[in-house]
């Protein structure tokens, strides 16, 4: 069994923060029980938290920096601990993505995880893989947040139509989804495209990908294969993935159109009406 103080702090984010939680507690003078019942927990989860072994959620850290009164210390590291929970080869391209101005992607399989609901993700994300999937969906969630920043990236997100008839999950988990995706319909940040069956060969077809664009450093495009992805700065690289995005986009509907089709498929499939 860990103990807290052997851990390193530097050791790893999940441990850093465990240290300042104890840190702050300790400076409190109140035993890991007694913010248990503060923050209406166990004390026993505050230990687990305090020792590496459990991961924390935004509510706990929410709870805890309140009752602490640690003035938004451990809001602040909760992000760098909920990244760590990606894949580590996935975390440098999300750091990227929470910092760019303009996210354009075409997927081909499944909705992009910026707009995935929880059931949605659950269901893609613990197919292989159970564990520590509570973890893994909440950092997902997490990257969610990007786009309620007071000034969101725009976000431009072609879908082939294979997306939306592909039963991920339940049936209620598809019309979650589709539900979420007609809910953009008014956002000025997110427009949503489909590229029907009907554009039959496009320039797509070599699989998914995404553009992101900076205010101040060079454009990145990125793909992700089975177990890995990649990230290229290369201006001839990005510009012909560009140029790709361009021809996707004159061949999908209208975001208009493409929200017609969606609700279409959720009364048809599901039986919903939007």
């Amino acid at each position: 069994m860990a103990h807290i103080r052997d851990l390193d702090p530097g050791s790893s984010a999940l441990a850093y923060y465990g240290s300042e939680l104890r840190r702050l507690r300790e400076a409190a003078d109140l035993t890991q029980r007694q913010v248990g019942d503060i923050i209406y927990c166990t004390g026993s989860l505050v230990g687990q938290i305090e020792t590496a072994r459990k991961a924390p959620t935004r509510e706990f850290t929410e709870r805890v920096d309140a009752a602490l009164g640690a003035d938004g210390a451990l809001l602040r590291i909760w992000p760098l601990v909920s990244r760590s929970a990606l894949p580590g080869w996935f975390q440098p391209y999300a750091e990227m993505e929470a910092a760019a101005t303009s996210i354009y992607t075409f997927q081909v399989q499944l909705v992009h995880g910026l707009l995935q609901t929880e059931d949605y993700a659950r269901a893609v994300l613990g197919v292989l893989q159970q564990d520590r999937l509570d973890e893994r969906i909440t950092a997902r969630m997490e990257r969610q947040r990007t786009l309620e920043q007071a000034s969101p990236p725009v976000v431009w997100m072609i879908l082939d139509e294979a997306v939306l008839h592909r039963p991920i999950g339940s049936a209620a988990v598809m019309q979650g989804q589709l539900d979420r995706l007609l809910s953009y319909r008014a956002n000025d940040s997110v427009h949503i495209q489909v590229l029907p069956y009907a554009a039959g060969s496009h320039a797509g077809l070599p699989g998914s990908f995404t553009i992101l664009r900076f205010e101040d450093t060079a454009d990145a495009a990125y793909n992700e294969g089975y177990d890995s992805g990649q990230t290229t700065v290369n201006p001839s690289e990005v510009k012909a993935r560009s140029l790709r995005y361009d021809l996707l986009q004159a061949a999908a509907l209208s975001p208009k159109d493409s929200a017609e089709l969606i609700a279409g498929v959720m009364e048809d499939r599901y039986g919903e009406h939007p």
